[in-house]
């Protein structure tokens, strides 16, 4: 019996591979159970017996990973450092490593990004991003709130402002990342933009009088 259990679950778990591997590759709109079951080399039924239909599938798949900004967001990677820019810089690079480091997530996070019409039944997820860019709004405006007080952020930014624009920009390129499959225009500068969005909100102390 725990052998059945066992194979149960390597089953599932390939079936789930096999599906991400062709929502990857057609969308999720354009993929059809059979077109896993192929992927898979199981039959049709055998998706069936794990799950009721490909919504619940495609949740199987997005379960299995924690997509960053969405899913994983390290907040305290923001607390990390008595320099707040530098806590942000840190936190936007994680952000990037936890693409470039693990094949699952970075693929899970392409379909979510690239490969997914938001309607029907996955309207639920696009309101579940949303959320999770206010939450990530408001977490950054508390540490621009504490570079301002500091004397290291921008006079003429407002924390609030900083933050949106922050998100704004690690949103759009997280989604250039993805979609440079060369890596010729974004991949191999990611870092280097990250570090040039924080600089861009830096006081400039050299142009202090005390």
């Amino acid at each position: 019996m725990r052998r059945t259990k066992q194979e149960s679950e390597q089953t599932r778990r390939h079936i789930i591979a096999a599906a991400r591997s062709v929502f990857a590759r057609r969308g999720v709109a354009h993929t059809t159970l059979e077109h896993i079951a192929a992927a898979a080399g199981v039959t049709r039924g055998a998706i069936y017996w794990h799950f009721a239909n490909k919504t619940e599938l495609f949740n199987a798949m997005r379960e299995q990973v924690a997509l960053p900004l969405i899913d994983r967001t390290d907040f305290e990677l923001l607390a990390a450092t008595d320099d707040p820019l530098l806590g942000i810089e840190r936190f936007l690079h994680n952000l990037i490593t936890t693409v470039v480091d693990d094949e699952a997530t970075r693929s899970t996070f392409q379909i979510m990004s690239l490969k997914c019409e938001y309607v029907d039944q996955f309207e639920d997820e696009l309101r579940r991003q949303i959320e999770q860019c206010g939450k990530l709004a408001e977490k950054l405006t508390a540490v621009y709130e504490r570079a301002r007080v500091a004397g290291a952020l921008r006079p003429e930014l407002t924390p609030a402002v900083a933050a949106l624009g922050t998100c704004v920009f690690v949103t759009g390129l997280l989604r250039l990342w993805l979609m440079d499959d060369d890596g010729v225009m974004i991949r191999n500068r990611a870092l280097e933009l990250i570090s040039a969005h924080v600089a861009s909100r830096r006081a400039d102390t050299s142009r202090c009088t005390c």
